[in-house]
């Protein structure tokens, strides 16, 4: 079992982020602390601050010296893969080998009301199909680990992408790589969970759907002949604590996750007046 905070950046200055950090940092029962990965707030008022997640984090890298830090995660289709392996491997560096890389398909075109179109647009994105968003995150995975682990400089042709002489120097602190994160829940991205992942962060928190995935999950990796259990099953959870009774609610949902199989829990946090000390105190160590 391991227990991290997020900190989503809408509405909050860094000064109040970083504050939260240094003092998760300080308290053992946080293995972990997380960003939230958006350009602008998916609802209310679009001109409200949000800090960008990769520069947060390298500051937070460096103001903080125990926790495991992370995206929980990443958009695939807001920086391209090359980059990304290059601002990951240098966060690395400066957190000293303590990123968990977090990565999922991102945003893409679907039916129905779609936060993302707010995003997308204000920075010019385009939106594409599900299926597209799926086939671009596999191969900027294999760019990836490729960036992180080719000694010497290589050339890439894929669908999406032709590289030439690529590589990523310094490589990350962590060998063969920092341990990756993917967030999602479909057929096709469970695949590349199976191939890749060693957490999968389920989204949207415990709900009926859960056993599902998951058995579909053990399915995928059987299929390619990869233990199931290598993975670490992963979910967030949200705790405001001005709600009545919320350290109780927050317990019995942390209860049933593991009952379920959850062993890496993230507590995404609205303390409001609390500090992160009630948030260890009333939530995380009664199950220490």
């Amino acid at each position: 079992m391991s227990f991290g905070i997020k900190t989503s950046q809408l509405g909050l200055t860094y000064e109040q982020i970083q504050r939260t950090w240094r003092e998760a940092d300080q308290l053992d029962v946080f293995e972990h602390a997380w960003l939230w990965d958006h350009l602008v707030p998916l609802r209310g008022d679009v001109d409200a601050d949000a800090l960008e997640a990769w520069t947060l984090l390298a500051a937070l890298a460096a103001q903080t010296s125990r926790l495991r830090l992370g995206v929980i995660v990443t958009s695939n289709r807001l920086r391209s893969p090359t980059l990304l392996a290059k601002m990951a491997a240098t966060v690395d560096a400066i957190a000293g080998g303590r990123l968990d890389f977090g990565i999922g398909a991102g945003g893409s075109r679907v039916a129905g009301p779609n936060p993302a179109v707010r995003e997308f647009a204000a920075y010019g994105f385009p939106l594409v199909t599900p299926g597209r968003a799926v086939r671009d995150l596999a191969e900027s995975l294999d760019v990836i680990t490729r960036m992180w682990t080719s000694e010497q400089p290589f050339d890439y042709d894929g669908p999406w992408l032709r590289l030439r002489g690529a590589v990523c120097a310094p490589r990350p602190v962590q060998r063969p790589h920092p341990p990756i994160m993917i967030g999602g829940s479909g057929d096709r991205l469970l695949r590349l969970v199976a191939e890749h992942a060693d957490l999968w962060n389920y989204p949207g928190g415990l709900d009926d759907g859960f056993a599902d995935r998951d058995a579909q999950l053990v399915r995928q990796c059987r299929a390619i002949g990869r233990d199931p259990a290598a993975i670490t099953r992963s979910m967030q959870l949200i705790v405001r604590a001005a709600e009545p009774d919320a350290a109780a609610k927050a317990r019995a949902t942390i209860e049933r996750m593991i009952d379920a199989g959850v062993r890496h829990i993230v507590l995404a946090a609205v303390l409001g007046d609390r500090g992160v000390r009630w948030l260890a105190d009333e939530v995380v160590r009664p199950f220490s």
